[in-house]
């Protein structure tokens, strides 16, 4: 039998991977790009990590970005792979992570006749992603590889997608890799410094929102030196928890869904918004009412690493072009002989503090008290992982998300997500707690990872809420048309999920009451890899503010 030699443009292309740091590659391999699984079988930088669905690949590669402030790379084949990964593309955009992934595509000598699987990929990816594209040449890769980088990573991270026509991988080239690419550092400028801390002081009620593009360990630790300091009180953005020590004594909650009450006037009465890495969007502000689009009698100072998202919905008093955490390293170091000394960041402290301790309910499996024995039995630096869904709201609210990072969830509202970001995180972060939490409707849209988390030996625990509902869309459908004979849609028969995880080879766990939840966890800390605790609650518990489906009922 002849063996046929790895072609040369696709082991360029795992080499130029590897010159950039590429060390794990998430995939359902293709056979558009043969030649590239090839080339990876002859290296050992790089961990191919073979997963289920292409959309939990593009969600793990996205977390990864998140974990590591570098792409996380997907590799997906075209046609169905492609589209069944855009969701991950989408939630990379939105939620401002660096990704990259790659498409095996058609040859070259069948494109625009809808060949098998054909798409126009920077058609279909360009308004979900920041670059589209597709390398023709094969003396190009390195160019593509490293401007893709450096797309990914620069101003406001994102997702970048490459097209890979199956003949190119398999042609001849001389090219090299090209050095690896760097975030641009780019410090804030004094005078707008000095100008920042002059509204500071002038201002009687100020708040600061924190956390989204570029944020990293470093500007965690300087922006709460200087948020202590001066004592203004800290929200964070939406799903952006981990941005601030929640030890911190100016910590006053999150904005988002289900917020407190009292973060949410404060905000609203603000004299001045300080807004650090924030795009404001929609979720974060409430519809953009948290603060308000437009006040009068309110300054807006607005941080960004990307001077596209300056003014381009909150108008802003004064614009901050800078990377993150050398704007927090300047202003944790900023004397220009001024003090200022605010009472209210403590006095927000104390309000969420209240707010997120959480009280016993009447339920027979109250998820309050759960969490709130989760937090005090699991290490505190453990990472939560979560999609979308009502259930999440508990973890919101009382959950602390002390280490950093500690949080993975999508800004941007995507079921699906937690169990793809957990095994990202079991297999980054080995020596850390990773938990995956989901509602029954989310778990489905992912759970077949499952087999990803058994194949690559992580170790992880699920947590799944099971309501048997899509409990979010119930809670607006109770509001918005109430009365049980007009639920529609919204139910859901369920399988035995602690069953399911036993067929994948995973330890599991049911609880139906508060104390075999806590039983339950307590003998999954005991063990290694796949834990699943499956949770079944009554619809009526919503996370949302404390809300019950009866309590919408009468509103």
């Amino acid at each position: 039998m002849t063996t046929r030699p790895t072609p040369a443009a696709a082991k360029l292309l795992v080499d130029c991977l590897i010159e950039q740091g590429c060390e794990r590659i998430f995939t359902v391999p293709g056979e558009s790009f043969l030649q590239v699984l090839d080339a990876l079988a002859g290296q050992d930088s790089i961990d191919l990590v073979t997963c289920r669905q292409e959309g939990g690949v593009a969600m793990m590669a996205c977390a990864d970005g998140a974990m590591t402030g570098r792409p996380g790379v997907a590799f997906v084949t075209r046609g169905p792979g492609a589209t069944n990964a855009s969701i991950g593309v989408h939630v990379a955009m939105q939620d401002s992570q660096p990704m990259i992934m790659f498409v095996g595509d058609v040859d070259s000598g069948m494109r625009d006749r809808e060949g098998f699987q054909e798409v126009d990929f920077a058609a279909f990816f360009g308004p979900v992603a920041k670059w589209a594209t597709r390398i023709d040449s094969a003396d190009r890769i390195p160019e593509y590889v490293a401007r893709a980088y450096a797309t990914a990573i620069s101003g406001r991270p994102g997702p970048v997608v490459l097209a890979l026509p199956e003949d190119m991988l398999s042609h001849e080239t001389s090219a090299r890799p090209r050095k690896r690419v760097e975030r641009p550092a780019q410090a804030p400028c004094p005078d707008a410094m000095q100008a920042m801390m002059d509204l500071i002081a002038d201002a009687a009620a100020p708040v600061a929102i924190i956390g989204g593009a570029g944020w990293n360990a470093k500007a965690r630790e300087h922006f709460q030196l200087f948020a202590e300091r001066i004592g203004i009180p800290v929200a964070t953005a939406f799903r952006r928890q981990d941005a601030i020590s929640p030890s911190s004594r100016v910590y006053a909650g999150a904005l988002g869904y289900g917020p407190n009450p009292k973060l949410v006037e404060r905000v609203k009465n603000a004299d001045l918004i300080l807004a650090v890495g924030a795009r404001l969007g929609e979720a974060t502000t409430d519809g953009y009412t948290v603060p308000p689009l437009i006040a009068e009698d309110r300054k807006l100072v607005h941080v960004h690493p990307d001077p596209n998202e300056l003014n381009r919905v909150y108008p802003a008093d004064l614009a901050i072009c800078a990377e993150m955490d050398e704007f927090a390293e300047s202003a944790a170091l900023w004397d220009d002989g001024s003090v200022i000394d605010f009472d209210a960041g403590a006095e927000a402290n104390a309000e969420w503090q209240a707010w997120a301790t959480a009280k016993p309910g009447d339920y027979a499996l109250d998820m309050a008290s759960c969490v709130q024995f989760m937090r005090d039995t699991l290490p505190a630096d453990s990472i939560i992982c979560n999609g979308a869904g009502n259930f999440a709201g508990w973890w919101h609210r009382y959950w602390r998300y002390e280490g950093y990072p500690s949080q993975l969830a999508p800004t941007c509202g995507a079921m699906g997500y937690g169990v793809p970001a957990a095994v990202a995180a079991a297999l980054r972060h080995k020596d850390c707690t990773v938990v995956a939490v989901a509602g029954d409707g989310d778990f489905l849209m992912n759970g077949q990872e499952l087999a990803t988390v058994v194949q690559h030996g992580a170790d992880l625990l699920v947590i799944v809420v099971d309501n048997g509902a899509y409990g979010t869309i119930r809670m607006h459908q109770e509001r918005e048309f109430p009365g049980d004979e007009r639920i529609s849609g919204t139910r859901l028969a369920n399988p035995d999920f602690a069953a399911l995880a036993s067929a994948y080879g995973g330890w599991s766990a049911r609880a139906e009451t508060t104390q075999e939840f806590k039983d339950a966890l307590v003998a999954a800390q005991g063990r290694n890899g796949l834990r699943l605790i499956h949770c079944v609650i009554e619809v009526e518990q919503l996370a949302a503010s404390g809300a019950t489906v009866s309590g919408l009922r009468n509103r």
